[in-house]
């Protein structure tokens, strides 16, 4: 797929449905309050407690590690080990809408 990605809409639309697109990447989590709190998925957690996704914003971190993101297409990204670019692709088709700038 070529063209340039519109990260800003992908990254809205995401964040409109953020409890389910957190809950499909990490979803061994729980909601506490505004955050999903779950096991980084990239390393050996046994407990969830330092790896958190802020529903509202957004942005996530990992305390322990310092890893950490402003959006859910970082999220993606981080989770999968790939690209922001193939992440929000792969995040677009999920939520079904064109990945593409321009395209509405």
């Amino acid at each position: 797929m070529s063209g340039l990605v519109d990260f800003g809409r992908i990254n809205d639309r995401a964040l409109a449905v953020a409890l389910a697109v957190v809950s499909g990447l990490l979803p061994d989590g729980r909601q506490e309050g505004a955050e999903w709190v779950a096991r980084n998925p990239n390393r050996p957690d046994r407990k969830p407690g330092s790896f958190k996704v802020n529903l509202t914003t957004g942005k996530w971190g990992d305390f322990a590690t310092g890893d950490r993101g402003g959006d859910l297409v970082s999220l993606a990204a981080y989770v999968a080990g790939g690209s922001q670019r193939d992440a929000a692709i792969r995040l677009a088709e999920v939520l079904g809408i064109d990945p593409l700038q321009g395209a509405r």
